[in-house]
């Protein structure tokens, strides 16, 4: 039996259709999660980020993470040691919202420790935003526990 040459180009037509279809309906599936639901409003309050980030820039050191098996400990600049630290530390995890996380700053030693089993391991940026003495800070760095 021989095919003709019309008939190849409709086969040829409708396999590129069915996997047309088949990518559209798996790509229908996957799940795509904003960096923040209120993205509109968090880049107008931006300028505050960055006068926080300058703030930072003027320390002498940066807060220093420490991850090992059992927990992660933030350090944070031994200039502002003994004053008192308020804020908060973000996890945030671009594979999938639901394993980012949120931590209040609690300081003992002028250092701030998270158990690990709060935490999955994965790559995650940290977002660090203190307040000391009424002036904020902003630190931002990557901490990898997949490797850990």
């Amino acid at each position: 039996m021989k095919i003709g040459w019309g008939w190849k180009i409709m086969i040829l037509y409708l396999g590129f259709m069915g996997m047309i279809i088949a990518l559209v309906a798996a790509s229908s599936n996957q799940k795509i999660d904003l960096v923040s639901k209120d993205y509109y409003k968090d880049e107008i309050a931006y300028q505050d980020v960055l006068n926080a980030s300058k703030n930072q820039a003027g320390l002498a050191t940066n807060p220093e993470v420490h991850a090992n098996g059992q927990q992660v400990v933030i350090e944070f600049p031994a200039e502002l040691a003994k004053q008192q630290l308020t804020g908060k530390v973000d996890f945030y995890a671009a594979v999938n919202k639901d394993w980012d996380k949120n931590f209040g700053i609690t300081v003992a030693d002028n250092k701030m420790v998270i158990e690990r089993s709060a935490l999955h391991n994965v790559i995650y940026q940290l977002k660090i935003s203190y307040a000391v003495a009424g002036k904020q800070y902003y630190y931002e760095t990557q901490l990898d526990l997949h490797k850990i």
